[in-house]
Formats: structure tokens, sequence, C-alpha cells
């Protein structure tokens, strides 16, 4: 490394050019503090470690998770990443992706790469209709596994969930609050268990409607499918909607546009996730927060005290979620759809 970067690491770690140099090649004479702190400016500023301060891994994790067009995924998996990167593991990625490989394939390739565990996110554990003895013969077999976003009592292993329900009561909550009657619910397939669990407390919530059923929509977790679900649920006569991820919500408001309605003066909506950039959105859209830090580091500390020999059991850690209100939601001033 030439004497300029070593100058600039050393301003970035406040100490002499002569100690990076001794950290560097690895010299004994400096303190763990300082040595820690020059590998921190060597990594803020971009340079490679040299392969002899590199710490080697101890050991792969598999991240199984489903196509990376939401945001929200590939912010959970960054999540996760930094977490296990703390603990010196090394993930190991597999995204699902529409007509590639299902998740039985990426599991049985983990395997055989001799993965010491799995953190499966919003995988087929969260479909009330699959089978689950997918998942029992990894734990039968000894091999750590955490499933986000989806519980099933039958497998022997922890599951991170946010609270969908009091995710739901937040969103109506809010909206009742601002004046709206006619409140619609626009989600993913029903038999997932996080869609399962927002039709249960939106029922609870809309008790004072007769019609409850014809507030809820189920169309595709996308931006296409959002919009057809709020689309559906606006020419019913809503003035507000409750999407179940910020990419429907997006296309809810590309539904009240479509007929010339604006939000929120016409109608209000509000996403769930809180994904990267949805705060710049026109308008910068209200939506349930979900605490992805907290979930990913729960996932990878649970996975890890198994990987150490706690025994896996079936439990549920509950999460939190957070109201976040931005423009996407205002009164209603009986000028509806």
């Amino acid at each position: 490394m030439n004497n300029a970067r070593l100058a600039d690491i050393a301003v970035q770690a406040g100490v002499s050019e002569a100690t990076v140099s001794r950290v560097l090649n690895g010299k004994a004479g400096v303190s763990p503090s300082t040595r820690q702190a020059v590998l921190t400016a060597l990594d803020f500023m971009g340079y490679e470690r040299p392969l002899r301060l590199r710490q080697r891994s101890n050991g792969l994790i598999g991240l199984v998770t489903p196509e990376l067009d939401n945001p929200i995924f590939p912010a959970f998996a960054q999540a996760v990443e930094k977490a296990l990167s703390q603990h010196g593991y090394t993930p190991v990625l597999c995204t699902q992706l529409s007509g590639g490989a299902p998740e039985d394939e990426f599991t049985e390739m983990l395997i055989d790469r001799g993965v010491s565990g799995i953190v499966f996110i919003s995988g087929l554990h969260a479909d009330a209709t699959a089978r689950m003895d997918r998942y029992t013969r990894m734990t039968d077999r000894g091999l750590p596994i955490v499933l986000v976003d989806g519980y099933n009592d039958s497998i022997q292993a922890p599951f991170i969930s946010p609270d969908d329900r009091l995710a739901t009561r937040l969103a109506v909550r809010h909206l009742v609050d601002l004046g709206h009657e006619r409140i619609g619910l626009a989600l993913g397939q029903k038999r997932f268990v996080p869609a399962l669990r927002k039709i249960e407390a939106f029922r609870q919530a809309m008790t004072r409607v007769a019609d409850v059923d014809d507030l809820i929509e189920h169309s595709l977790a996308t931006v296409e499918g959002g919009q057809a679900a709020a689309g559906a649920l606006f020419d019913r006569g809503c003035t507000a909607v409750f999407c179940a991820s910020d990419l429907m919500a997006l296309g809810a408001i590309r539904a009240a546009r479509a007929r010339g309605l604006s939000v929120p003066g016409h109608v209000s909506v509000v996403g769930f996730d809180d994904s990267p950039l949805i705060a710049f959105t026109d308008p910068p859209l209200t939506t349930v927060r979900k605490p992805v830090g907290a979930m990913a580091s729960a996932a990878v500390e649970t996975l890890l005290e198994i990987v150490d020999g706690a025994p896996s059991k079936n439990l549920e850690l509950v999460f939190q979620p957070e109201l976040v209100v931005r423009r996407s939601t205002g009164g209603r001033h009986g000028k509806g759809p």
C-alpha cells in the first residue's frame, strides 16, 4: 500500500502512519483497540484487508428469500447478512425467482454445501396449505432453521413474525380517526398466514359494518395486484384502503388516479412494511413499519443459539409494528369515489 493511502487511513483512524503500517503487516506492539480502529478505517474507506487480517468464517448460513422485486426482501436479507457477519458467519443467499429453482431445491443445495443452518423468509412455511414435512425432515436431522413471516405449530423450530393483527388495527384505527367509515383491505392470496391474521383483525375492527367481507379483496402482492384490488374496493364505495404491502399501496394510488381521484383528497391509502425509499413516493406513503432490523437480529441470534447446541423448539417471537403517518392519508371530506 502506497504512502498516500497509509496517510489517509492514519487520518481516518486517528493514529500515525507507522501504527497503520504495523497493523497492516501484522506486527506486535499495537493495542487491540488501536488495531480495530485501523481495520475499521480500512473497511470504511473501501480498502481490501490483507489476507492475513481477514477473519476466517465460522461457517456458512443459508438465507432463502422470495424474489427481490419487493424492496422489503433485500432490506431483510441485508439486515440478516449484517448480523451474520458480526458473528463471523458467511451468508449464502438463495433468491426464489419466478420459474427458477424451488425452495426444496435450494434447501438440498445448501445442505450439500454444508451450511450450519438456514433462515427462511416468507417461504412455504407461510402457506397454510403447503406440506410442512420438508421442515420437520430438517429439524429431525438436526439442521438448525429459523422461519420468518409465517407460523405453523407442527414445526419444532423458532418463528420470527411481525404482529400482523396489531398492524391491521393500527391502520384501521388511524383511518377511522380521520373519519373514514367504509375502509377496504387489499391483500395477497388468502392461504398465507400473514394474510389470514390481517383478515382476522380486520373483521374484528370492522364489526360495525354489515358487509365486511365485501371490503376484503385478494390479488397478487404486487403493484399491479394492488391496483386491481384497490380499484375493486373503490368501485364498492371505499374511501380508504389498507394494503398488505407497500407495493400494493403504490398500486392503490395508481388505481385512484386512474379514476380521477386524488390521494388523500378523495381517498386515503395505507401500506405495510415501510420499504426503503417509500417515504419519497408521491405522495409520501403512510404505512405500518415492519421492524426489519429487530426481526433480522432475532432470527440470527436464535439460529446461532441452536447452532451452538441449544434445543430447537416450536416458539414464535412476535415483533411490534409502528404506524408511520405521512401524506397518503387524510380526513374524510365527503368526496368519495
